[in-house]
């Protein structure tokens, strides 16, 4: 038995049933690739080892890769032995590539960053986190759960809250309830703005969420004096398209300025 590791955030799911709707709920093709992100003791690797797909399993703990290649001999030629977080991913394919795990809570917003740098390869993500991470990516604008990740990740994900896994499907039980969730890909090929800026924007102003917008722009742009609306707004009153048209008039105004100056 694989001993769970603290700083490694392991919580191995325990729960068959449960395992079967996380493999279920991502639907590739025939052939497709793969990317499972932290197989541990391999409760979902071998499902996904009975589908007709190209699975690369990637796992940091040199204990569990021992227990997956052992279980499963096929897995000597497929599991990646190094953390996602760092990974080349076009060192093991160059294809489109779709996603799934039961990602570490401690790391899962790295996780998400990462898959939006390669989100014009991810057709889809199926992934089991932390309920209230969860329920934020899902979140619309409005709510009080609604932040950095659900505007980054909706911008080019359409996004379902799939179901909620209690602490005894997992071994040792985690002191918080898990939820699982399905991302697939939009029709948004690029934003029409500057990308980084609207991250840039995004952030700032999240990290502000209180303050008007008015106010937590001050870092990234010294005239402020206008009677554009969404200053006076705050993050979470914004959906896509008004990050969108902030991100537009932030970048007008530069122009203005630099050539004033």
């Amino acid at each position: 038995m694989v001993r769970p590791k603290k700083h490694l955030g392991q919580h191995f799911l325990t729960d068959l049933s449960i395992a079967g709707r996380i493999v279920d709920a991502l639907e590739p093709a025939r052939g497709d690739t793969v990317i499972e992100i932290g197989p541990g003791t391999g409760v979902l690797t071998g499902l996904l080892l009975d589908r007709e797909i190209r699975l690369l399993p990637v796992e940091i703990d040199p204990e569990s890769a021992e227990h997956l290649k052992n279980k499963w001999p096929v897995l000597n030629e497929l599991l990646i032995e190094k953390d996602f977080l760092k990974l080349e991913i076009d060192e093991y394919t160059t294809d489109p590539f779709h996603v799934i795990g039961n990602f570490p809570y401690n790391i899962s917003s790295q996780i998400f960053f990462r898959i939006l740098n390669y989100r014009h390869r991810i057709p889809s993500v199926v992934c089991m986190i932390q309920k209230e991470v969860a329920e934020r990516i899902a979140s619309p604008p409005g709510s009080r759960a609604y932040g950095i990740l659900s505007v980054l990740l909706q911008a080019y994900f359409d996004i379902q809250y799939l179901f909620s896994v209690k602490p005894g499907s997992f071994f040792p039980p985690p002191k918080v309830t898990s939820g699982v969730i399905r991302l697939n890909r939009n029709n948004t090929k690029n934003l029409p703005c500057d990308e980084k800026l609207f991250v840039r924007i995004v952030k700032t102003t999240f990290n502000q969420r209180r303050k008007m917008i008015r106010n937590s722009l001050k870092s990234i742009l010294l005239n402020l004096d206008s009677n554009f609306e969404l200053l006076t707004k705050r993050p979470e009153q914004l959906g896509i398209p008004e990050f969108i048209e902030l991100t537009r008039w932030v970048e007008s105004q530069q122009t203005v300025n630099s050539h004033e100056n």
